[in-house]
């Protein structure tokens, strides 16, 4: 037996006593998003350690969690004291930060400054930096360590958005841009962003998402749907959305009853919807193919346009292009407030039975949506 097979054979040991008793709770695995009702110290697991200890010194144990994900190794450092130890490795966050991580840096607008590889790394998880004057924020996933952007209104070619009577450009306390743009009146309504592959992760599949708010006033943003668009290369993604979910309960009552689209529905599309309208309303959205927004932590909300795999290798470039429009209803809109669009690692929709298994991958090609090699059940 191969020195990696018999750490994976301690480490599965290990694992499957903490599954079996209840997966633990520690600083690593909550900082992670992990946690689970009944904690457990990992001295309570080290009946696998000395094993682990004879077979492979601390150094080649770090060395092998590298090649697993942020968030295997922070649920491994519950596993055991041994794991703990090689888990907060400088070598192993290392491994997870990208690697030209320093220039990335070097355009953001204040220093980024951190004690170790690992507290940098969760600093850039819940902190996105302000790079390229203000223009685009940088993070990185919580789960994976790929590269997360967002491109403010500013960074975005809006039309006819320096037009001062169809939209302007105002401050908003909570977000993280000096500006956003808010939309007075237009009918033509088309917003578009670019950004190189080779800024983004290699390997590694993301969507696009719209990061909006609408006004009390506003109006006209849910039927007809939008279209949404993103490619890249011969990729292409093509999806209808709907921003406002009480424009679509306003005509979908109207159709019912029967009156004017501008008449009595235009009062249920400037109000709150109950949880059944809002129900209704999603549901003929997504019964017709298209997306509705959904609530953010931080008070906006989003909506995604698309998603692509990003093939190219580390240093090779592309453009991605996202794209959203509407121009067939040829009725007014207003009060959409857009923030900007963020590009982040697509997640799965769907988990299988058993997922919270630990998984190895191959970072042979230095690519950050690896091949599993094995899978620790």
């Amino acid at each position: 037996m191969s020195l990696y097979a018999a750490f994976l054979s301690q480490v599965q040991f290990a694992w499957l006593e903490a599954i079996r008793r209840g997966v633990c709770c520690s600083s690593e695995t909550r900082a992670a998003g992990i946690e689970d009702s009944k904690c457990y110290r990992a001295s309570d697991f080290d009946m696998g350690d000395p094993g682990m200890e004879e077979v492979l010194p601390q150094g080649c144990i770090a060395h092998a969690l590298s090649f697993t994900s942020p968030r295997d190794a922070c649920r491994a450092s519950a596993v055991s004291t041994t794991l703990l130890s090689a888990a907060a490795s400088e070598a192993v966050w290392d491994r997870f930060l990208p690697a030209d991580l320093q220039s990335v840096l070097a355009r953001a607008d204040r220093p980024v400054d951190c004690c170790s590889k690992r507290d940098l790394f969760f600093r850039l998880c819940d902190e996105p930096v302000l790079v390229d004057g203000g223009k685009m924020t940088f993070s990185l996933d919580r789960s994976s360590g790929a590269k997360c952007y967002m491109l403010s209104a500013r960074a975005l070619s809006i039309q006819r958005g320096d037009t001062e009577h169809c939209w302007r450009w105002v401050s908003q306390t909570d977000s993280r841009f000096l500006e956003v743009a808010e939309l007075i009146n237009v009918c033509w309504l088309e917003v578009q962003g670019k950004i190189h592959s080779k800024t983004l992760s290699s390997k590694t599949t993301y969507a696009a998402y719209l990061i909006f708010k609408l006004s009390d006033h506003s109006y006209g943003l849910g039927h007809p749907l939008q279209e949404a668009s993103v490619k890249i290369g011969t990729q292409s993604s093509t999806t209808a959305i709907c921003l406002q979910l009480s424009d679509m309960y306003a005509h979908l009552r109207a159709r019912r009853h029967r009156v004017a689209q501008f008449g009595q529905g235009l009062c249920s599309r400037q109000r709150l919807l109950t949880v059944e309208e809002t129900q209704e309303a999603e549901e003929e959205v997504e019964g017709i193919g298209g997306r509705a927004p959904r609530p953010r932590d931080d008070g906006w909300m989003e909506i995604e346009l698309g998603e692509f795999y990003n093939y190219r290798e580390e240093g090779e470039d592309g453009e991605v292009h996202i794209h959203l429009l509407e121009v067939k209803g040829g009725h007014w809109k207003n009060g959409l407030i857009i923030e900007g669009i963020q590009i982040r690692p697509k997640r799965s929709t769907t988990r299988t039975k058993g997922s919270s298994n630990l998984t190895v991958y191959d970072r042979s090609s230095s690519t950050t949506r690896p091949t599993p090699v094995a899978f620790l059940h």
